[in-house]
């Protein structure tokens, strides 16, 4: 199956952004993961409820909203302005602004259930070894959750790696610089080059198999008989 060298550089920076996106929301979707699972607030409700907004959100709408938001008269884009950042729209840290929002709850709503399931019993036992809130989280809760924190992983890579609306709203068409592998996709079919769509399309199907097949394998009680 052979591939334009348009292709690979689209592939190239599909995994360059769902791999920086992954790192930055396990180091931003882990606290507020772990505050939903244990606050008992009233704005809990409210909080996840934003958090889990971009899964019933058309991407357009979110992509809008955040273009504007970036733009050079929206408080992002003055922000990143006076910081000498310049605009993010059409540039690849636009694009990871962007996938951050959006797969925001994929990253989050399997860690907050990897928290829950925890339960208070062995941060209570570790409380009387004299084990701070800090080290009882990273020494009980992460390990106990390991199994979330794959799940969250995989699920918020392959999220971003399938965008598309919201991308094309905020990146436009670049090519090495906003081009993603669903965008060439979309150009191969406009331009009425099916044959390299379906190659490129087949690799993103083969891709999205061997996840799905890697999160089934991966959960836990997968490996148990009958």
């Amino acid at each position: 199956m052979q591939l334009t060298d348009g292709d690979w550089q689209a592939l190239w920076l599909t995994v360059r952004l769902a791999g920086t996106v992954t790192a930055i929301l396990l180091l931003l979707g882990t606290p507020v993961a772990w505050w939903l699972a244990r606050s008992q607030a009233w704005w809990k409700g409210p909080i996840g409820a934003v958090v889990a907004l971009p899964l019933v959100l058309p991407p357009s709408v979110l992509g809008f909203y955040l273009l504007l938001a970036m733009g050079p008269n929206g408080p992002m884009g003055q922000l990143t302005q006076a910081l000498g950042l310049g605009v993010l729209p059409f540039t690849f840290w636009g694009l990871v602004v962007a996938s951050v929002f959006y797969s925001l709850p994929f990253m989050v709503q399997p860690l907050q259930t990897a928290f829950e399931a925890v339960g208070d019993r062995p941060l209570e036992v570790a409380a009387t070894l004299r084990a701070s809130p800090l080290d009882a989280f990273f020494t009980v809760a992460v390990p106990m959750a390991l199994p979330g924190f794959l799940t969250a992983s995989i699920l918020t890579f392959a999220h971003t790696v399938g965008e598309f609306g919201v991308v094309l709203m905020l990146g436009g068409n670049i090519p090495g610089v906003t081009r993603v592998a669903s965008v060439q996709i979309y150009d191969h079919v406009e331009a009425m080059d099916y044959t390299q769509a379906h190659r490129l399309a087949a690799v993103m199907l083969v891709f999205s198999f061997v996840v799905l097949l890697a999160l089934y394998a991966w959960r836990p009680g997968s490996k148990k008989g009958g």
